[in-house]
């Protein structure tokens, strides 16, 4: 196999495959990027078991081949070297590389392409579409919300399912619960609710674009998320995900809304001074003003006054402040409103006017 190629394209791919990557061993195949070369593309391909990558980029290629090489090490060769054009080549299961520009030369080990794992396939007919920046919202307003406690694995990734006429994606801890959904449009077939795994949530967020369409396909135990040049597959978390139409209030007593970078700014200073443990704040809620202020420690106190509309007795809640920090981060309207019927009970968090999606969060102990 030999090719050259420019620098700078090659290494944003290289860049993603490595992310995907999980073995740090040499001389584990999983721990190998694959490429291909044929017909003036390259095709890489990484991969951790679960989480499947696959792009093409345009190359010139002077003999069709393929192999596989260690990926954190390719990584650190594209990266100490400037743009412009690279020669590969492969012989005898070493990829020499060599820049154009500096006098260098890169010799890497490799593991026979046969030894690389299959990706499975899915059906070409089992494809909808949906707006990429739709599905990119979804995440956002999801995401942060998923549970790391190993335990309960089938909170360890995002739901995403169909529901009537809308496409939904929900996260929980336990602790809170984060909803969005979008129209779907009349070419989206049914399908079973799936968990998908953070991992590829994270990359799609990353790399793709605010343009165009991606299209996803769901099977059994698969998703399959194309765009772009990108080809990812996933595996899913199996499990029973808690029924959260149960924890979303019908309706609560009492509303009060703030300005939402007025609340970030009061709960970046107040955290300054919150137990670090608990992450403990306190909302004393009354008429035309909200405190946030930390509890008493060997360290201090900090307490911060901002307007808020609200009609009620004034009542004091004790939450995780970041709890509240994580969902006002990626709204972005002006106004937030939070809805509550006792300190004790779940707090709604929705944006002002209401849309797509809204957040939950469970107080805790005072």
């Amino acid at each position: 196999m030999k090719f050259t190629c420019e620098r700078n394209v090659l290494l944003k791919e290289i860049a993603i495959a490595q992310e995907i990557i999980s073995s740090k061993n040499a001389i584990s195949i999983l721990s190998n990027i694959y490429i291909e070369a044929e017909n003036d593309t390259l095709t890489i391909k990484a991969t951790d078991i679960k989480v499947n990558f696959e792009t093409k980029v345009p190359v010139t290629v002077l003999e069709p081949g393929s192999t596989t090489v260690f990926g954190d090490k390719f990584l650190g060769i594209l990266n100490s070297i400037p743009d412009g054009e690279l020669e590969f080549e492969q012989v005898d299961q070493k990829t020499t590389i060599k820049p154009t520009l500096k006098r260098i030369r890169f010799q890497l080990k490799s593991i026979a392409s046969d030894k690389f794992p299959e990706f499975p396939m899915p059906k070409d007919e089992s494809f909808f579409n949906m707006p990429i920046k739709d599905f990119k919202s979804m995440i956002a307003q999801t995401i942060f919300a998923i549970s790391d406690d190993e335990t309960r694995y089938f909170m360890n990734g995002v739901l995403f399912e169909k529901l009537d006429n809308k496409i939904v994606m929900v996260a929980t801890d336990g602790r809170r619960l984060a909803y969005i959904s979008k129209e779907a449009g009349p070419e989206i077939q049914d399908f079973s609710g799936i968990i998908i795994p953070p991992k590829i949530l994270h990359i799609i967020m990353k790399r793709a674009g605010d343009e165009g369409l991606i299209s996803i396909s769901v099977t059994d135990k698969t998703v399959f998320i194309y765009f772009g040049s990108y080809q990812l597959s996933s595996v899913l978390i199996e499990g029973q995900f808690p029924n959260y139409h149960r924890v979303i209030p019908e309706n609560q007593s009492f509303t009060f809304s703030v300005n939402r970078l007025e609340m970030l700014d009061a709960l970046k200073r107040v955290s300054l001074l919150v137990e670090q443990k608990s992450h403990r704040i306190y909302l004393g809620i009354a008429p035309e003003a909200v405190s946030v202020y930390s509890e008493e420690s060997e360290i201090g106190t900090a307490k911060e006054d901002i307007p808020c509309k609200y009609e009620g007795e004034a009542v004091s809640i004790a939450l995780n402040y970041r709890y509240i920090e994580e969902p006002f981060k990626v709204m972005s309207g002006e106004e937030i409103s939070l809805q509550f019927t006792e300190p004790s009970k779940a707090i709604t968090i929705k944006p002002q006017p209401e849309t797509d999606f809204f957040h939950i969060i469970m107080p805790m102990q005072p």
